[in-house]
């Protein structure tokens, strides 16, 4: 094992990519097909300086860093700008040599495209590393099974995090204007290592307020650094670059939030920050022979943490979840040898841990051990298969998403795997077991703040059926308003004279009789109702879903055409005009959609934690409304408004009752999250020999 430790330093004369004759160049460490290292990308510049440094553990010296330089278009595909190979075997053990690499196109090899400089060291490692390689050697001889290092200890800690980096975005001050009204659209990129954020864009401002919250994971003990740049979006072209800064968490100390005022590089104004550093989550992998949970003291602690009487104690932390990663069984063929080698990654929000990979094999057994903290009940489970290919990323091989909520615990079950869209069945079937343990009133306190945003993932993009399936979305949440409305005008069009005497009568009882708090105790009754009718077996939530299922799947189907189409499309296709249009009306469908079909699903009990939150929350209000006059509720609810920014200036703005509403899943959620029945081959107490083909 060694470990080589690299500095970028700059590029000399690069390729010209831009129509301004220059570049956004960055750089892309391969070793063996797997990407182990990219650079910030530097902004129009042909001579650009990195400095940046990385450290790599090599298995193998024959293996040669393959070097590559790409020119970054937003919204666009990358270009080439060259390539190059380090020779690993040729260096000097121990000694820090400069290194200049010339850029090459393989399909052009006379074009001279510059050069990149690097201070390469290369460092044997002893003891731990060396000990971990040659167990693994043993173990190689003895098993047919040939797992790879991935989970060696030098792997297993480089995949779990030592703290979390919590950041505010809060505003920014006198930005530089860069659109002809003297104003700007400007939104804000976080990067940390691999982990991205990116911020909304607050329109027609130089002083923009952001107010938005979010985590990053912090693998160094000694730190790390943020790299934050500020865009202007523009409609119909490039968004303008308007300034960078770096955050060192190094400099911060842990435990305490800081308050960071940081003038902006290359641009003009200040951003501000609040960044807090805290000690890591319990999160762990294990080998199912160590299992926290199997041990009766370690249970009986963790129970305690979570018990009722702790309820106000670290609000953030509201439970944990154990998931066994046992086996898998039918896998899909990826490689043309009709096998795979498959891994598995299992993802909660933006915690991710994957398993080793097993090779040539289609009935894989892991028998790993993930631990994580749940810090929203709501979070949804997704475990992800892959086949591990060395030339190319890896190739999808299935998926399940399971709700947290929807979980039995200590049930070692079978689940048929799904596609990438987890709207219809794949090849094989996952097993797994689960164990969720959390506490009741930190889950119902945490649903009424901002859900956490996923920073990874993937691009929106344009689809004529996914424009179409929304619009019928939104078309069906307004047919159910159209048919009330001629449901209540039949009553005074006596078109049924039972029904309209009995409408009449209630209308004048209610209207003598109003009071405001009848508006909660009406929502209360039509929970009430709903629940009846569930629990007597009359359940009419099947049909709502099996519609919306039928349009994902004709939605998939064009998917996959769009992906074949994608290649043959020109240039026309790639207007940014035309796309930010077409995606704006696509999510503004999706999101009134959504929340139609999520108020449906709170009052259909798809979520019982939920529908029962609603009718603890149903009945406080109307006690409040009912024993407190309406002007000491509006004077209360105006004081706390006016005086809120003044109690806690950086405060991050929300609204309870939409955030309640962002974890009751819609009915495209529904399907996604929908169980798909496993063949009784496939019993968790059986198993399968490990086929290899």
């Amino acid at each position: 094992m060694y470990q080589l430790d690299i500095v970028l330093k700059k590029g000399n004369n690069l390729a010209i990519r831009d129509r301004g004759g220059t570049s956004d160049p960055y750089v892309k460490f391969k070793i063996v097909g797997k990407e182990v290292f990219r650079s910030k990308t530097i902004h129009k510049n042909l001579n650009p300086v990195w400095d940046e440094k990385v450290s790599l553990l090599v298995e193998s010296l024959r293996e040669p860093l393959y070097v590559k330089v790409f020119d970054y278009d937003f919204g666009l595909q990358d270009d080439f700008m060259g390539s190059a190979y380090l020779y690993l075997e040729s260096l000097e053990h121990q000694r820090t040599l400069d290194v200049t690499l010339d850029l090459k196109d393989p399909h052009y090899p006379n074009h001279d495209l510059g050069s990149l400089e690097l201070a390469v060291t290369l460092i044997p490692k002893e003891g731990d590393f060396r000990e971990a390689t040659m167990l693994m050697r043993r173990s190689w001889k003895r098993s047919s099974k040939h797992q790879s290092l991935r989970l060696s200890d030098v792997h297993r800690k480089a995949q779990l995090w030592r703290g979390i980096v919590s950041i505010s975005l809060i505003e920014a001050r006198d930005l530089q204007p860069m659109d002809a009204n003297g104003l700007s659209d400007p939104y804000v990129k976080f990067r940390m290592g691999h982990q991205k954020y990116k911020s909304k864009t607050i329109p027609k401002t130089l002083n923009p307020q952001w107010r938005e919250q979010f985590d990053f994971h912090l693998y160094d003990e000694q730190g790390g650094f943020i790299d934050i740049t500020i865009w202007d979006k523009d409609a119909g072209k490039k968004d303008d670059f308007m300034g960078r800064c770096q955050v060192d968490l190094s400099v911060l100390s842990k435990e305490c939030t800081h308050r960071l005022d940081l003038p902006l590089e290359e641009g003009d104004g200040t951003l501000v920050l609040l960044v807090t550093l805290t000690a890591s989550a319990a999160v762990s992998i294990a080998d199912l022979s160590v299992n926290v949970l199997d041990d009766p003291h370690e249970r009986k602690e963790i129970l305690h943490r979570y018990n009722l009487l702790r309820s106000f104690h670290n609000i953030k932390d509201v439970g944990m979840v154990q998931v066994k990663v046992i086996r898998a069984e039918g896998l899909m063929a990826a490689d043309v040898t009709g096998k795979s080698d498959p891994f598995c990654v299992v993802e909660l929000s933006n915690d991710r841990l994957q398993t080793h990979t097993v090779y040539k094999n289609l009935n894989p057994e892991w028998n790993k051990v993930f631990t994580f903290n749940v810090k929203d009940i709501h979070s949804v489970l997704e475990v992800t298969v892959y086949d591990e290919d060395r030339d190319r990323s890896a190739d999808f091989l299935g998926k399940v998403a399971i709700p947290l909520l929807n979980i039995q615990n200590g049930e070692r079950k079978a689940y048929a795997l799904k596609s990438k869209e987890l709207t219809g069945p794949t090849k094989g079937v996952i097993f797994l077991e689960i164990d969720v343990i959390y506490n009741i009133v930190k889950a119902g306190m945490r649903t009424l703040i901002p859900i956490e945003q996923k920073y990874i993932e993937d691009e929106p993009r344009v689809s004529k059926q996914l424009l179409l399936h929304n619009f019928n979305r939104v078309r069906r949440c307004i047919m159910f308003l159209v048919n009330a409305g001629c449901y209540i005008n039949s009553c005074f069009e006596w078109k049924s004279p039972q029904r309209s005497i009995c409408a009449f009568l209630l209308f004048v009882v209610v209207v003598w009789n109003f009071e405001l708090y009848m508006v909660p105790l009406v929502l209360l009754m039509l929970l009430a109702w709903n629940y009846v009718l569930i629990a007597s077996g009359k359940d009419t939530r099947h049909g709502d879903v099996q519609a919306v299922e039928d349009l994902l799947e004709d939605e998939e189907e064009d998917f996959d055409r769009d992906d074949k189409d994608s290649e043959r499309k020109g240039f026309m296709n790639k207007l940014y005009a035309i796309q930010d249009v077409c995606i704006s009306v696509q999510n503004v469908l999706d999101e009134v959609a959504s929340y139609g079909e999520r108020i449906k699903n709170t009052f259909n009990w798809t979520v019982p934690f939920l529908s029962w939150l609603a009718i603890v929350a149903l009945c406080a209000a109307t006690l409040v409304v009912y024993f407190i006059p309406l002007r000491y509720i509006v004077l209360a609810w105006g004081v706390n408004k006016f005086t809120k920014k003044l109690r806690d200036p950086y405060s991050i703005d929300n609204n309870e009752l939409l955030d309640f509403l962002s974890r009751v899943p819609s009915d495209v959620q529904m399907v996604q999250y929908r169980e798909l029945k496993v063949e009784p081959s496939h019993s968790p107490n059986k198993r399968k020999k490990n086929n290899p083909g």
